[in-house]
């Protein structure tokens, strides 16, 4: 039987032996890859391996990234994310590095083994809560986003993150593009907090459930701003819709397969005729409203719930739900991919 570390070394995506940053598939295999490495970090902590038995370095080194500095959980000192610096040699010359980051800045998801499961599982609770950012690993991590673009520039600073990393990931882009500064990001299996109205298999009660789920949010949210005496022309998704995040989904993944869904729906609302409905109800959840209205909530706006994005879905045909939702899938060479563009407006 292979080694832990064989095991390890052989699970990436040895066929990228030359970056082309121009390829969108080269650029999500780099970018998934350095997730795994936080993954790796994390767990190379929890069983004190260093220098030498260190597992996590070939998953950034293989494409010539250095690890500039780990983030830290203040809670449980866990490592939740990672800076990498690409360091590409001196003699290699490539049209399409201009396209290259300088840094990257990955955050992991949830560790189901070792001390950090509990603090992990917290942070899954407050996705669900709408609560992430008031954590202080999203403070952490705004910060640490803050300080980068500052020093460098948000045309050097690449996100990526996976599952629940995903989510910290899309929080940090989301309050980054609300101050103009619209980072290109990598949103691996992000979680979309709804019914899982998507694995319905009959279209008709599928678009229908839809349609009188958009018809009762716009309903709720014309009301709710008439009450906080709030104009109905203020579009508070006008302000992020220049930022187009990578979202890399799996329908077989019941946690994110439900952005298919919410952006299809959204383009045939449009087409016939009631895209004012829909652009009011794709800002805002049933939940979230009626808790907001009875003073119960948190007020702030759905973290899931973005005006663009570049949506990929993996159709290859998923054994089980641990493959569908995992990062290993988003660096293989013979993945059926579908790509869609969704511009709001």
């Amino acid at each position: 039987m292979a080694s832990e570390r064989e095991q390890f070394d052989l699970s990436g995506p040895l066929h990228l032996t030359s970056i082309d940053w121009d390829n969108a598939h080269h650029r999500m295999s780099v970018a998934a890859s350095l997730v795994q490495g936080v993954y790796i970090l994390e767990r190379d902590r929890q069983e004190k391996r260093e220098g030498p038995n260190a597992l996590a370095p070939p998953w950034w080194a293989f494409f010539h990234f250095q690890l500039f500095r780990p983030l830290v959980d203040d809670v449980d000192s866990s490592i939740f994310g990672a800076i990498y610096e690409f360091k590409p040699p001196a003699c290699q010359h490539n049209d399409t590095l201009y396209r290259s980051p300088r840094y990257v800045i990955a955050f992991r998801g949830t560790l189901t083994k070792g001390n950090s499961v509990s603090r992990d599982i917290e942070l899954d609770i407050h996705i669900i809560r709408n609560g992430l950012h008031q954590t202080s690993r999203f403070e952490i991590a705004i910060q640490a986003v803050r300080n980068m673009v500052a020093s460098v520039g948000d045309s050097e600073v690449w996100l990526a993150g996976h599952s629940l990393g995903s989510a910290m990931a899309m929080l940090t882009g989301k309050t980054m593009a609300k101050n103009s500064v619209f980072l290109e990001s990598f949103l691996f299996n992000p979680p979309f907090v709804s019914a899982p109205i998507e694995r319905i298999k009959d279209k008709k009660l599928k678009h229908g459930l839809r349609i009188a789920g958009s018809v009762i949010t716009a309903g709720l949210t014309i009301a709710m701003k008439a009450k906080q005496q709030k104009s109905l022309s203020y579009d508070p998704f006008a302000a992020l819709s220049a930022w187009v995040p990578c979202l890399f989904v799996n329908p077989s993944d019941h946690l994110c397969s439900e952005y298919i869904g919410y952006f299809e729906h959204r383009r045939k609302m449009e087409e016939i005729g009631a895209g004012s409905i829909e652009r009011l109800a794709t800002q805002n959840t049933i939940g979230g409203l009626l808790m907001s209205a009875f003073g119960n909530g948190n007020e702030s706006e759905p973290l899931h719930l973005i005006p663009s994005a570049k949506l990929t879905a993996n159709v290859t045909l998923a054994r089980d739900f641990k493959e569908a939702h995992g990062i290993h899938q988003w660096w293989r060479p013979d993945l059926s991919l579908q790509c869609k563009l969704y511009k709001y407006s």
